[in-house]
């Protein structure tokens, strides 16, 4: 397969076509649990619980992989579908803290067993050690199209 890498139009499609099977399931399964949301909607509806009474929009948009504009289109959605509250923290009114609502609260609880049941697939029969490894080589690639890096 590495050598044919060029006949099969790069690396980049192959790694396009995983994640669009990927972001498929993940869809399919929302859709089937009758959840109208987006990947990106969930992912940040996710992060929200996980960082619970500190969750600020400053550290959503740090540790997400959109920039800041996309990163709020997202939240505002959210905010719309009434999933998250979006306020100041006391004592520091530059921050916007997100909280999810108790609509939020049910959303999460319907989807995130599912979620994990496809993180889970997603490593099927993959051994431990080839998934390390997997994971070393992408870093590796991200590595090589850092911004710093000489070309």
């Amino acid at each position: 397969m590495l050598s044919r890498i060029d006949e099969i139009q790069g690396m980049g499609f192959h790694l396009d076509l995983v994640l669009r099977k990927i972001q498929k399931a993940y869809l399919r399964k929302f859709d089937e649990l009758g959840v109208d949301t987006t990947i990106e909607q969930w992912v940040i509806l996710y992060q929200i619980y996980q960082m619970g009474d500190d969750a600020s929009q400053r550290d959503i948009v740090n540790e997400n992989f959109r920039n800041r504009a996309t990163t709020s289109r997202v939240i505002g959605g959210l905010e719309k579908k009434g999933w998250i509250s979006k306020t100041r923290f006391d004592g520091d009114q530059k921050r916007f803290k997100l909280e999810l609502t108790p609509k939020g609260h049910e959303i999460l609880d319907l989807t995130l067993p599912s979620a994990l049941a496809l993180r889970k697939l997603a490593v099927k029969d993959v051994d431990p050690t080839e998934f390390e490894i997997f994971l070393k080589v992408l870093d590796k690639i991200g590595d090589n199209y850092e911004e710093d890096q000489p070309q």
